[in-house]
């Protein structure tokens, strides 16, 4: 699940990154790479643990209504699923009509990728 939320750049011994709707989710980092990297690994940090502790995530807000006085306005993109804590895959039994399984056997579909994908829409996880 790919997420993207307007950062403030600030340089100064380094560079360090704050999230104006994500209170107290920021980094730094010595390098420009190293800090847009870990900017990257905070924000998916961040909105896993307020996904596994049932809590809101905040809605981005529009890069274009915000100001930085000091700094620069950017976006941080980040991919949720990688900081989930428990990625093992897991097994289980499902049914479905031997026509359907031979069909999308036929067109080389994954049926655990389709399973992953519909399960993800419908808890409004992509």
């Amino acid at each position: 699940m790919l997420k993207v939320y307007p950062a403030i750049l600030h340089a100064e011994d380094g560079y360090w990154v704050e999230f104006p709707d994500l209170e107290g989710c920021q980094t730094y980092g010595e390098t420009l790479e190293e800090t847009m990297e870990l900017a990257q690994e905070a924000l998916g940090l961040y909105l896993v643990s307020r996904i596994e502790n049932n809590q809101e995530i905040p809605a981005p807000t529009n890069i274009a209504n915000l100001t930085a006085e000091e700094g620069q306005l950017t976006y941080i993109s980040t991919d949720v699923d990688k900081y989930r804590r428990d990625t093992r895959a897991v097994k289980k039994m499902l049914s479905i009509p031997a026509w359907l399984a031979k069909e999308a056997e036929a067109k080389n579909i994954s049926l655990s990728k389709v399973l992953q994908d519909a399960l993800k829409e419908r808890l409004n996880l992509v």
